[in-house]
Formats: C-alpha cells, sequence, structure tokens
C-alpha cells in the first residue's frame, strides 16, 4: 500500500492510534538553520478544529513536532513549515522530505516574514530540478471546499504586495504549496493574538481547510 492510499485509509476509516480519540495527526516541521520554526503556537490547534467543524475531518488538535530528517515524518499526511528566518536543510534531510512528498505526503509552507530567501534555496534542494511555480486561481487548492476566485486572501501587510499561492508540482499534483505575502499562519492563531478582524481569520482559516482537504484527498 501506497503512503498515499494508507493516508486515504486512515482519513476515510478513522483508524485510531496512540490511544488517540482522534484517527490523524498533522505536524509542524522542525528545521535548523537558526530559524523560529516554532512561531505560531496556536495556528495548528486552530485549523485542525475548524477542519472537524467543517470539514468533518478527525485531526487531533494536539500537533505534532516532527524533525525534517525523521523517519516519523511519514506519519502524517499533512505538514507545516513556517518561521521568519533562516532555514537549512543537510542532504540526509533534503532526501528525507522528498521522499516523504514524492511518496504522498503534503508540506505547506507560509511565509511568516523573512523566511522567502531561505526557504526557497531550501526546497531548491530538495527537488533540484523543479521550481516553485505560481499557482492560476483555476487551480483546485483555491476551490476543494470554498472558492476564493482571486486567489490566497491577504491576511497581514508584509511588503504590502499582492499574496501569492506557488507550487511544487510534481506528475500534476501539487507535494507542497507556499503562501507568500499572505501570512495564513497568522490569521489561523487566536484571535487575541494579532487581534486581526473576524474576517480575515476565516478567510485564512477556509483557505487552510482547503489545503487541508486537498492534501488529505488529491493523488
Amino acid at each position: 500500500m501506497s503512503l498515499k492510499a494508507l493516508f486515504l485509509t486512515i482519513f476515510t476509516m478513522g483508524l485510531m492510534s496512540f490511544q488517540s480519540p482522534y484517527s490523524v495527526k498533522i505536524a509542524l516541521l522542525k528545521y535548523n538553520g537558526g530559524g523560529d520554526w516554532y512561531a505560531n503556537p496556536t495556528s495548528l490547534i486552530n485549523l485542525a478544529l475548524f477542519c472537524n467543524k467543517y470539514l468533518d475531518t478527525d485531526i487531533d488538535p494536539d500537533y505534532a513536532t516532527v524533525d525534517v530528517g525523521s523517519s516519523e515524518i511519514f506519519n502524517y499526511p499533512f505538514i507545516h513549515l513556517t518561521g521568519h528566518g533562516n532555514v537549512v536543510f543537510s542532504d540526509t534531510e533534503a532526501e528525507n522530505l522528498r521522499n516523504y512528498l514524492l511518496a504522498g505526503g503534503f508540506l505547506h509552507i507560509d511565509d511568516n516574514y523573512g523566511i522567502d530567501p531561505y526557504v526557497r534555496l531550501a526546497m531548491k534542494k530538495v527537488f533540484p530540478d523543479h521550481d516553485f511555480v505560481e499557482l492560476p486561481f483555476s487551480h483546485p487548492l483555491y476551490h476543494e471546499k470554498y472558492d476564493f476566485d482571486n486567489g490566497l486572501p491577504k491576511i497581514h501587510k508584509h511588503d504590502g504586495n499582492p499574496p501569492q499561492g506557488f507550487g511544487i508540482v510534481v506528475d500534476g499534483r501539487v507535494v507542497c504549496f507556499y503562501s507568500f505575502e499572505s501570512d495564513l499562519g497568522d490569521g489561523w492563531e487566536d484571535k487575541e493574538v494579532h487581534n486581526d478582524p473576524e474576517e480575515k481569520r476565516i478567510a485564512a482559516l477556509k483557505m487552510g481547510a482547503n489545503l487541508v482537504k486537498y492534501a488529505f484527498t488529491r493523488d
């Protein structure tokens, strides 16, 4: 059984593991280089709760933290990378992440302002023959559950540029989605963290739900 098929079996049958009442976990990716991989600690909790309510998923809000070079990465159908600074993958870590993504895993990278030049170099090490490409607004990622006819929602100002959604596409599947100049993760955080308007938080969570649905169901 492929990794993707295993993910789908877990998702559809609701198998429980590790004595958890939930059938699946998502994970935060821990990396080297000095960047604050641990930024936005409430983001994935709120994303899981939102997906459970509106997508009828069964995601454990107590998300995992996994090292990029760990074999445990294969336990999670959706992993999230964020931060403001440097991101460095060793050769072994890059190979491990590449194998995970090619086996059916999904990586969401969220530009938390300042990560852009570093994460692009890191991902080039993962996929030397693939570049980030901007996805058209018609792409399924923008329409899985909620329609975003103009692409990513703009949550925080950053440099004031329009938000962009980039993907690394392998055999027709987006294995890595990079939300740039948007800051979805900040929008997922507890309301009091950034005091974002409720409509921005909901827009961020809806876009996050689209990503989760794509990761869980697309071959």
